[in-house]
């Protein structure tokens, strides 16, 4: 079977039924994401990351496979939900509700904020409502009011070690392609450009060419178990999201430094007794203080195969094909679950399900879909050229 055919029909036949017929909340709106292994909720709380997610997931597909009508009626009950629920009343995302919407975690962070406005954006764009559209921009504009100060007062830190975090700049990239069409061109591109020069300049070290989580407001590099902490998962994902954005610039040096970048941290991060690729290491290669270090996660993995994908559709490198069938391997020999549907999320290091659950806190639907509606786009460009 082609690549295009694979990523498609699990798309399509596997991984959205599980979340249609299993998520819905059709007493209160919004979506359950607390699913088992079969799909059944055991718990009721909503994320609004995954809230979110999930309404930008369904819109999407309207907007781009077929306007059809079950996929937009599933997008309508997470926007309704998050439009009348999700945030305080100065338009700041809470990060988790009850069923019914209330609040249960304040809106500690953008994050919240920055998947509302993917939201919004994509389901505006599929109704044509002016005040979705409004939502989205608002939204988006408090996300850059906030930039500088993401937690606000719900900071821990004491500012003597003064960090700032690489995810901020990485999501700006994605969102900030995702609301285009809703923007002023001088706002997008300065959000490109900001996120362009954290990302490259900033965060990616030209020494060893990885990248960083965290590093001093300065730039400079902190010794310290935040300072030393690589995600490899966030550096790959980063990277097609630069990627994109050399697409849009036809900016080819772009696209080739993020191919290296690519190639690089899988490098450093696979695992070459066990295989698959670690979610945290220590730079010095001291021991992490994330316990889970080890662990295999299905969106590292997938991300990894939706970098790769890019590559060779617009960088066609040998060593991305090699990488691509290593990883393509690792990745479907272990996360999908062929008997109940979905992929695992949480792997030990020895490639075992750590957890059955195919959605929770974090895990819901957005990673799996989105990555085969990618990895099938692209595949379907490279078999056809």
């Amino acid at each position: 079977m082609k690549y295009s055919s694979l990523y498609k029909t699990a798309l399509f036949d596997n991984v959205l039924p599980f979340w249609e017929n299993n998520s819905l909340d059709k007493v209160n709106g919004g979506y359950f994401t607390c699913l088992d292994r079969k799909g059944m909720v055991y718990d009721t709380d909503k994320f609004i990351w995954l809230q979110g997610r999930q309404v930008w997931l369904f819109s999407m597909l309207y907007n781009t496979v077929e306007n059809k009508d079950s996929w937009l009626k599933m997008a309508e009950s997470g926007a309704l939900f998050l439009k009348n629920h999700g945030s305080d009343n100065q338009g700041n995302f809470y990060f988790s509700l009850n069923k019914e919407g209330k609040p249960l975690v304040q809106p500690y962070n953008i994050f919240s904020d920055c998947f509302a406005a993917m939201a919004f954006g994509q389901y505006a764009e599929a109704t044509g409502d002016e005040a979705f559209k409004k939502l989205a921009i608002g939204t988006y504009r408090n996300i850059l009011r906030k930039r500088g100060n993401p937690k606000g007062a719900y900071e821990k830190n004491t500012g003597i070690r003064d960090l700032k975090n690489f995810a901020l700049p990485m999501i700006l990239s994605n969102l900030v392609l995702e609301l285009e069409d809703i923007l002023d061109e001088e706002e997008v591109n300065q959000t490109i450009d900001f996120s362009v020069k954290e990302v490259m300049e900033i965060f990616l070290q030209k020494d060893s060419g990885l990248i960083l989580e965290n590093v001093h407001q300065d730039g400079s590099f902190s010794d310290s178990f935040e300072g030393r902490l690589i995600n490899p998962g966030h550096g790959i994902e980063a990277m097609w999201f630069m990627i994109d954005i050399g697409i849009r610039r036809n900016d080819k040096m772009l696209i080739q430094r993020a191919t290296e970048t690519v190639i690089r941290i899988l490098e450093y991060g696979w695992d070459s007794d066990y295989g698959g690729i670690f979610y945290f290491k220590d730079l010095k290669g001291y021991p992490p203080q994330q316990l889970e270090h080890d662990q295999k996660l299905w969106w590292v993995h997938l991300e990894t195969l939706v970098a790769l994908s890019k590559i060779l559709e617009h960088n066609p490198v040998k060593t991305a094909k090699y990488w691509f069938d290593k990883v393509h391997e690792y990745t479907w020999s272990h996360f999908p679950d062929s008997e109940n549907g979905e992929w695992f999320g949480y792997l030990n290091r020895q490639g075992e399900p750590h957890l059955t659950l195919k959605g929770g806190k974090w895990k819901g639907c957005f990673h799996v879909p989105r990555a085969l509606y990618q990895c099938w786009k692209s595949w379907e460009k490279i078999e056809n050229r």
